[in-house]
């Protein structure tokens, strides 16, 4: 995983943290958007995940270079 792929996940289970405060102590109308950005960071993470298998699929193999003496 990459460092960016790190920061959207941990800022997604942050925010779901926080969202979970928020609806015990004032209700799940006031936490309904930080949910809705905890899911678009979620989203966001999967998409990154899926594109950079794409490419590794797409990418020719690498064989092992033979030393020729």
């Amino acid at each position: 995983m990459k460092l960016a792929d790190v920061l959207i996940l941990s800022l997604a289970l942050a925010l779901i943290i926080i969202g979970v405060h928020q609806t015990m102590t004032v209700g799940i109308g006031f936490s309904y958007t930080i949910f809705m950005f905890a899911v678009a960071l979620l989203f966001w993470f999967q998409y990154r995940k899926t594109k950079r298998a794409e490419e590794q699929q797409n990418e020719p193999p690498q064989g092992k270079k033979k030393n020729k003496r």
